[in-house]
């Protein structure tokens, strides 16, 4: 895998990191379960890690500096092409406290598969990958897909076709915040 490039600092802090992904035409149901875990791991002292999508991983990137915590926004673009621009202002922010990083060289656009391969840097920074919502074909599926052949720990919020897909093949329900932090601690602790 190439360096990646950084806007802002990653801590050795930022170990302690859980992936929250979702759906970017994100429900009302959604945007509040996102605010609600976020802010929760991040006062725990969870680094947030996701893509700066529109939808769950905007409202996770913006839960999570609503709650002082830590936040990483992996591109699907070089580091000098911020997507989507809507979002540029929100990187700006996530730089200050927190890291926005591109595995890709400067000026590459934001191509269809570079969202496939971001999925996979999103995993690779993450101790464990929540998903909160999502179709049944989604991106979303493929970064919990990376994350259970990562070998790492996979929690679904039940709900959506994609989190109750999620639940059928093994993946940990997660019903409230507090659930996962008492099982990721635990998982750190041993």
């Amino acid at each position: 895998m190439r360096k990646l490039s950084v806007l802002g600092k990653i801590l050795k802090s930022d170990a302690n990191a859980i992936a929250v992904v979702g759906a970017r035409k994100m429900s009302p149901r959604g945007r509040r379960l996102t605010a609600k875990f976020v802010d929760k791991l991040a006062k725990a002292g969870y680094t947030i890690v996701s893509g700066l999508a529109i939808g769950i991983d905007t409202a996770a990137h913006e839960a999570a500096l609503r709650a002082g915590g830590r936040t990483i926004a992996v591109l699907g673009s070089g580091i000098d092409i911020i997507y989507p621009y809507s979002n540029k202002d929100l990187a700006g922010r996530i730089a200050k406290s927190g890291a926005v990083v591109s595995a890709f060289p400067k000026g590459t656009k934001p191509f269809g598969k570079n969202f496939l391969a971001r999925n996979r840097i999103i995993v690779g920074l993450a101790k464990a990958v929540l998903v909160i919502e999502g179709a049944r074909r989604s991106g979303t599926l493929s970064t919990a897909s990376w994350a259970a052949n990562d070998g790492k720990d996979v929690f679904a919020i039940p709900g959506s076709e994609a989190t109750d897909w999620l639940i059928d093949q093994g993946a940990t329900v997660a019903k409230t915040p507090e659930e996962v932090i008492e099982y990721l601690d635990a998982a750190n602790h041993c």
